[in-house]
């Protein structure tokens, strides 16, 4: 007995010392065991600091034109070629995923603060659920295409002679994507302040006279910031690919200001003859698309308790 006490003493010591684990750690631990969300947050790091970046390492400029070096191949001078104007495919590819992360990032948080705020307010408030459930029914029956289309016709002019021809253009494409694609967030928004309403911390934080603003600000919105990151990452993909749909049909930003989208309906007419332009444009969309949803779904995995503890 007396050659035990103090192995069980030092037993209760360290277990005293022992710190709990962070929760910070094991979500860590679930996403790094995640392949496709560490190549896709991978990728998508790499791609956003060579679009920042790449102007001070590539020099050359995206709107100058050489027409002695038009429609060249891959070479030293011009690693992606050049296009019909003789204008570098590199530092256009630069300047173009500078312009569709901005408006990925843009839209993504126009979205996912219409779809918070409605969301927030649909489930806390259960006079406003139904209204704004059906605004959201309303919107999520809509044609995107259509309805975008229609709103780049209808406001384009205006934009543009208020704000310039490219500054306009980014606030009517950020707008329009913003505007059309906050639906799905609401919607995990509601479910999820429905159900943590009703925990007993909401009950007792109500018990004490905390006022409906200070348990949405304090309690809600913090419970709910899991889902909304996952939004977010979704989001940028959404917003990167319905931009470049809008340029591929020509009605984005103007033809001398690049963007992926632009590049791919530019090379469109000459897609036999240099294939590797279509190429280019087309790999960036894919990979950065592809990378965003990979990391979204790593990040929905690692937040959520039930799939954690597997």
């Amino acid at each position: 007995m007396t050659d035990k006490a103090p192995s069980s003493l030092a037993d209760t010591e360290s277990a005293l010392d022992h710190k709990p684990r962070s929760q910070r750690w094991d979500v860590w631990d679930q996403f790094k065991s995640h392949k496709g969300a560490l190549f896709g947050g991978g990728f998508f790091i790499f791609i956003t600091i060579g679009v920042l970046l790449g102007p001070w390492i590539w020099t050359i400029e995206a709107t100058f034109i050489d027409i002695r070096s038009r429609n060249q191949g891959m070479t030293l001078a011009h690693p992606f070629g050049t296009d019909q104007l003789g204008r570098d495919m590199l530092a256009r590819m630069i300047a173009g995923g500078r312009v569709s992360l901005a408006v990925g990032f843009a839209a993504m948080l126009l979205a996912l603060l219409l779809g918070t705020l409605i969301g927030v307010l649909a489930g806390f408030y259960q006079r406003l659920d139904s209204i704004l459930m059906r605004l959201t029914d309303l919107f999520l029956s809509l044609p995107l295409l259509p309805l975008l289309l229609v709103m780049v016709m209808l406001f384009r002019q205006p934009l543009s002679n208020a704000f310039g021809p490219e500054t306009g253009i980014f606030i009517l494409i950020v707008t329009a994507i913003g505007l059309t694609s906050w639906m799905p967030t609401a919607r995990i928004v509601r479910g999820d302040v429905l159900a943590l309403k009703e925990r007993e911390f909401i009950l007792a934080a109500r018990s004490i006279g905390t006022s409906n603003n200070a348990l949405i600000r304090r309690h809600i919105i913090p419970n709910v910031m899991s889902p909304i990151m996952v939004s977010a990452t979704l989001g940028i993909a959404n917003a990167i690919i319905t931009e470049s749909a809008l340029s591929f049909l020509g009605l984005g930003f103007p033809p001398d200001f690049p963007t992926w989208g632009r590049i791919l309906f530019d090379a469109t007419d000459y897609m036999q003859q240099y294939p590797s332009r279509v190429l280019w444009p087309g790999l960036a969309i894919s990979l950065t698309v592809l990378g965003v949803n990979y990391l979204g779904d790593g990040l929905r995995d690692a937040l959520d308790p039930r799939i954690r503890g597997r």
